[in-house]
């Protein structure tokens, strides 16, 4: 039995290679010729990206000159769990300079809307640093709303201390 094993009939037949480096040689030629159709624009996607960089700059609401108003500083009882009493609280809006006066004429408003807001949210979202994002973008909201289209570009928070 160990002859028969041994003849050129039971051997298993290897497959030649040669299509195996054809496909690969094709898709990398492929490849190649896709990216520099779309980098010279013969796509059209030169026109894509330069209406999309056109969209972008038109939506940016930067101003060149930044003006800043400054808030009266917070102190917000926190309910009794975990050691925390208290939130230590103080930020800055950066306003578009025509509007300082105004935005400034109305802080105690606004103060007076991030104190409603911070009292009611749960002590968990104060303590999760990921979620000092998510309350910037919140407070910011509320503040534009409170002070008008256009006039509140940016709320930094310059203190959220919890002790």
């Amino acid at each position: 039995m160990s002859e028969e094993s041994d003849t050129p009939e039971n051997t298993p037949a290897k497959g030649s290679k040669k299509p195996l480096l054809i496909g690969i040689v094709l898709a990398l030629l492929g490849a190649g010729g896709g990216f520099f159709a779309v980098q010279s624009g013969m796509l059209g996607g030169g026109e894509y990206v330069e209406e999309a960089e056109a969209q972008d700059d038109s939506h940016t609401p930067t101003p060149e000159v930044a003006t800043f108003v400054a808030l009266d500083p917070l102190v917000i009882s926190l309910p009794r769990s975990g050691g925390r009493d208290h939130l230590r609280f103080s930020a800055q809006l950066e306003v578009a300079p025509e509007y300082a006066d105004e935005v400034a004429a109305i802080t105690p408003r606004i103060v007076d809307v991030l104190n409603g807001y911070l009292r009611a949210v749960d002590l968990a979202d104060l303590e999760d640093p990921a979620a000092l994002t998510r309350l910037r973008g919140q407070m910011l909201r509320r503040v534009q709303i409170v002070a008008g289209e256009g006039r509140v570009h940016d709320l930094l928070i310059m203190e959220f201390v919890l002790s």
